[in-house]
């Protein structure tokens, strides 16, 4: 495949599930082996890239023809796990979401009608051979959704500001290197097991104080997709494309997890100032990044 341009897409995060090896079926499995030991792994910026450039053709691909052999790979003590990227399965979900986001006469300029026609229709086919089907990566563009955060707790964030290549980098590492400079980075990795318990806190607290809420609504989504992934497997936030767009002081300065589990305990102890001081950091802290996002 040619080497693809080194522009940066900054826009996206990603919710991420590495199961290990053993969850795979064969012949799978050992695919996803064999590709492990490889040193030339794409990053998740080159799955971006070739998404945007399918859109540039005329007519436009909207999901690509064939499913995607890649992963992203990570050693978690002495075990491999990967994350299949399955972005032809993703192409076809983030498909039927667009008529939400896009108003109708930018949607048909830039897929018109008969190509969203055909590749429902594709989707339709397919998920009938395939009815389990679920990917193993969500995406967020220009936001963490706040459920994400739930998730994880702030021990367990990781920022680097970015460095030489090799600095500080693991096997686990999906970020890329441009030029010869090192990414930033900033994620949180968790165990399934806490973060499915976290979940389970987390919308016992929220149901016990509030009717009803979004929030509510995309925990309960979130709980099921876990649920469908190996006990063993490992949770990943990443902030992805976000590092980006964000200066270094507000990236260092990010601890959203922790305001969430601050916001949520407030809750669950009656503590309705507090809750709101937490949320109203949060406010503040996402209205900057989507600000970034009308000025792009």
């Amino acid at each position: 495949m040619p080497k693809l341009s080194p522009v940066i897409v900054p826009y996206a995060s990603y919710l991420r599930v590495y199961e290990p090896l053993a969850a795979f079926p064969e012949p799978e499995r050992s695919h996803w082996a064999k590709y492990a030991r490889r040193a030339d792994r794409p990053s998740y910026q080159e799955e971006l890239r070739r998404s945007l450039t399918d859109l540039l053709a005329t007519p436009p691909v909207p999901v690509p023809v064939h499913e995607s052999d890649d992963a992203f790979v990570a050693d978690i003590d002495g075990v491999v796990c990967v994350c299949p990227w399955r972005t032809r399965l993703r192409g076809w979900q983030a498909l039927g979401e667009l008529p939400g986001r896009l108003p109708p006469r930018v949607l048909d300029a830039v897929l018109p009608p008969v190509v969203r026609r055909q590749t429902a229709d594709d989707y339709e086919r397919w998920l009938a051979r395939n009815p389990d089907a679920r990917p193993w990566i969500r995406t967020a563009t220009w936001q963490v959704p706040l459920t994400w955060f739930v998730l994880v707790s702030d021990e367990e964030r990781e920022y680097r500001a970015g460095g030489a290549v090799g600095e500080d980098r693991d096997e686990g590492d999906v970020g890329s290197e441009e030029d010869g400079v090192g990414v930033p980075v900033l994620r949180y990795r968790t165990p399934m097991v806490q973060a499915r318990r976290r979940v389970a806190r987390g919308l016992k607290a929220l149901k016990d104080a509030l009717d009803e809420s979004p929030m509510i609504d995309g925990l309960v989504d979130v709980g099921r997709w876990l649920e469908e992934f190996h006990p063993r497997s490992l949770v990943e936030l990443d902030y992805g494309g976000l590092v980006h767009a964000l200066p270094a002081t507000h990236l260092d300065g990010d601890h959203s997890a922790a305001d969430v589990a601050e916001g949520i305990e407030a809750l669950r102890t009656g503590d309705g100032a507090v809750a709101g001081e937490a949320y109203a950091r949060l406010a503040d802290r996402w209205r900057t990044v989507r600000d970034r996002q009308s000025a792009s």
